[in-house]
């Protein structure tokens, strides 16, 4: 893992995702603390931690031990979505709100000025290498025209089926934080396809403030 990270970082990623899944919330279970703590080590480059887990309150004092800098939680997987954002920031993290394929963006009304992004799911979340599900666009897209009007700075991240055929248009829906896993992973080159994926992100907003997240 530590190698291929690193590898992804030399193409041009800059933040490292990583998927948080309890088998409970989504069907398939993954990482948990200690991973997140053995690899901090290996790269001062940002943690972006997405937990689609089910009770996030009880992990969050422990992912924020191991090294997150930022801890992300499903609108749809919390009961009290204020509390958790707040639970966040007390314990040191920039805190994030998912939202899967299903889940309008109107649901995120009230807590859009508590955090520092939103994730957008653009495939149904728990395995990679999904299609990317293009009516995702539109919700991109109303994110960014709401952060305007509110006059708020949250990032607008995707999460699923970001690839060379898909990013330009994630991009130029407005998204900034581009979360790719089979992408750069799948292949022999890992740097190579995280180099090309960004080249190609810069190329469809040459304006834009990309970040490269690759994920873990």
């Amino acid at each position: 893992m530590a190698d291929n990270v690193l590898a992804a970082i030399r193409g041009g990623a800059t933040i490292v995702h990583l998927d948080v899944m309890d088998g409970h919330f989504v069907p398939n279970l993954t990482i948990g603390p200690p991973i997140v703590k053995w690899l901090r080590p290996v790269t001062e480059a940002t943690f972006d931690v997405h937990l689609m887990i089910e009770n996030a309150d009880q992990f969050i004092p422990d992912f924020a031990a191991a090294g997150a800098n930022w801890i992300s939680v499903h609108q749809e997987a919390c009961v009290h979505l204020n509390r958790t954002l707040e639970l966040i920031r007390e314990h040191g993290c920039k805190p994030g709100v998912v939202i899967n394929p299903a889940t309008p963006v109107e649901t995120l009304t009230e807590v859009l000025d508590l955090v520092n992004l939103v994730l957008v799911m653009s495939v149904n979340p728990g395995f990679g290498g999904q299609k990317f599900i293009r009516g995702s666009l539109r919700k991109i897209a109303h994110l960014a025209k709401l952060r305007e009007e509110r006059g708020l700075n949250f990032r607008i991240e995707v999460d699923g089926g970001v690839a060379k055929d898909t990013v330009a248009d994630v991009v130029r829906a407005g998204a900034e934080l581009l979360v790719a896993g089979s992408a750069v992973f799948d292949g022999h080159d890992i740097t190579a396809n995280a180099r090309n994926l960004l080249k190609a992100a810069q190329a469809a907003a040459p304006e834009s403030k990309l970040a490269g997240v690759v994920r873990a």
